[in-house]
């Protein structure tokens, strides 16, 4: 790094930044492990967090990218946000299977003739 002139070690630390963030995303979106724990977890929240970061870098250095950084961090982003809504669908769907179904309500009549007044006094 001590030879590379100031845009190009600029364009590696652009780079190298994007990529932290991009590993994060992986992890918290269970697709690596964590490796201070070695096991694979899953945090939305944090991976959305990392693609929140990433959006807005890109969003703050809009025409002051090279075309290869542009490129790279475009595609990062592409692929962290596909993989995030799959994870995202699969999330809902297990919620959902946990959930018991819903019973359908009574209907008003129903109500009514269960819980008559005459009854209450009855029972």
């Amino acid at each position: 790094m001590d030879k590379m002139n100031h845009e190009q070690k600029n364009s590696y630390l652009f780079i190298t930044l994007v990529q932290q963030y991009q590993m994060q995303a992986w992890i918290s979106l269970g697709k690596l492990k964590n490796p201070n724990t070695d096991k694979i977890e899953r945090n939305l929240d944090l991976a959305k967090l990392s693609i929140d970061m990433l959006d807005m870098l890109k969003e703050k250095t809009r025409g002051n990218l090279t075309a290869e950084e542009e490129r790279m961090l475009t595609q990062t982003l592409t692929d962290l946000k596909l993989n995030y809504v799959d994870e995202y669908e699969k999330e809902r769907r297990a919620q959902q299977e946990k959930s018991p179904p819903k019973e359908e309500p009574e209907t008003a009549e129903a109500s009514r003739s269960a819980n008559t007044p005459e009854e209450k006094i009855t029972s």
